[in-house]
């Protein structure tokens, strides 16, 4: 299963519309998981002509982002915990396997930094931003490929 991680995309002001890079990769997905602040409805639905999208809401989405706060689901097996907001980087692996106690991983954003961490059997992932870099020297997203419950790539892929 090919799944694509995206966060913090922050539409419409800084997605207009899917950039190509972006899209490039969105066109092999089998699910599309967003960790939060699309900042607006029309994103998922953007979204959803690539593939099934499962969102979480960010602090920046409006009232017209129905999300809950947290996800959990299975993909292929996998489990999988959703949230935008990890918290600070101190303890983050132990709060996230508090907060999914049965996940294998665990998808977040917020800060817009990539991350990739593996610990307390607990991945914890985030793709970054693909058009809000902030401090990053690009924009990002997440691919990740699953077989029969186990996650057998996690990349984060510069697209800016």
């Amino acid at each position: 299963m090919n799944v694509v991680a995206l966060s913090d995309t922050h539409a419409p002001r800084r997605w207009r519309s899917c950039p190509p890079k972006v899209a490039e990769h969105l066109r092999d997905a089998d699910v599309i998981l967003h960790a939060g602040d699309v900042c607006v409805a029309s994103l998922i639905d953007e979204l959803a002509a690539y593939a099934p999208v499962h969102v979480v809401k960010g602090n920046n989405d409006g009232p017209d982002v129905v999300a809950p706060e947290t996800l959990e689901l299975t993909l292929d097996g996998l489990r999988i915990g959703m949230i935008h907001d990890s918290g600070p980087a101190k303890g983050r692996l132990a709060r996230m396997r508090r907060r999914f106690p049965q996940a294998d991983l665990v998808v977040f954003g917020h800060s817009h930094i990539p991350l990739d961490e593996s610990g307390d059997d607990l991945r914890i992932f985030n793709p970054g931003s693909p058009t809000d870099r902030r401090r990053q020297p690009h924009g990002t997203l997440g691919v990740l490929t699953i077989e029969h419950g186990v996650l057998t790539r996690a990349e984060i892929v510069p697209v800016t």
